[in-house]
């Protein structure tokens, strides 16, 4: 893609601003996909499998030129935000960054996130095995098929499948905000204006940790639903998400009022 293509993207009043800096990153479950200048550029680029081959010419022509459309488009921001990109101070920004992941890595809320993604690993070594039995002994060889139990293993797959997405995210995420956090304090300054409001970019990145936290809780509590003989293990990852979701409020008290761009404005403040 050209960078006057890009440019021209960009300026399409149909793509929402900023909408893919607070996301999951699960365009396949996202009803924003049309609205989103990210995934149309992705779409844009979408070459061919060869492509994709780190070892064939088109995958470097193609890199080549996403660095050529950064370049010119980072260019222009600075300059239109009054940033000096010869005056950066290398040594000393990329030592405050380390001491800042390295605190928010250390963080109890960082901490807690970890445990809870080892907590589900676990969960699936140990328990999800005698879960998958139970699915497999209510199949049937009868040309008849067990709609019943058809649907209950489409309940019981979408639950596992949110569950496994989140849980990383939940976790970097939950570090990101923190560390966004950092920045702010260290500069003084709000980074993020939607809808005239300045907004904290941390509580962007908590917010997304949040709904990672509600969504996994909602598909834990249908396993649960789903398998009650389970309870008991499924148990301890609920209390551990639900202390994890409290804490995370507690820490960031204004992360569910953070308004992402697009997902949470009402249809007639951004439809062209």
């Amino acid at each position: 893609m050209k960078t006057k293509d890009l440019f021209e993207m960009a300026g399409d009043p149909r793509f929402i601003e900023g909408i893919y800096n607070y996301c999951d990153r699960w365009c396949e479950r996202c009803p924003f996909t049309s609205r989103c200048l990210l995934y149309a550029q992705e779409q844009a680029d979408a070459d061919g499998p060869e492509a994709n081959d780190i070892n064939n010419e088109a995958f470097w022509q193609k890199l080549r030129s996403i660095f050529e459309q950064t370049h010119e488009m980072l260019t222009v921001m600075a300059k239109e935000r009054g940033i000096d990109l010869d005056s950066l101070d290398l040594v000393e920004e990329e030592s405050r960054a380390r001491r800042r992941r390295a605190k928010s890595k250390s963080h109890e809320l960082s901490r807690a996130g970890e445990h809870y993604a080892d907590l589900v690993n676990q969960w699936f070594d140990l328990e999800y095995p005698r879960i998958e039995a139970a699915l497999d002994a209510g199949q049937t060889d009868l040309p008849l098929v067990d709609f019943d139990n058809q649907e209950k293993i489409e309940r019981v797959s979408d639950a596992i499948e949110v569950i496994r997405w989140y849980q990383f995210q939940i976790a970097v995420k939950i570090m990101r905000g923190l560390t966004r956090n950092d920045e702010v304090d260290d500069d003084d300054e709000e980074d993020n204006v939607t809808d005239g409001l300045q907004q904290k970019d941390s509580d962007g990145s908590m917010k997304v940790a949040l709904i990672g936290m509600d969504r996994s809780i909602g598909a834990w509590g249908r396993l649960k639903e789903e398998f009650p003989e389970h309870a008991g293990d499924i148990l301890p990852l609920l209390v551990h998400l639900e202390r994890l979701r409290r804490k995370s409020e507690h820490t960031f008290p204004n992360a569910r009022n953070f308004i992402r761009p697009g997902f949470d404005e009402a249809p007639d403040s951004f439809v062209s």
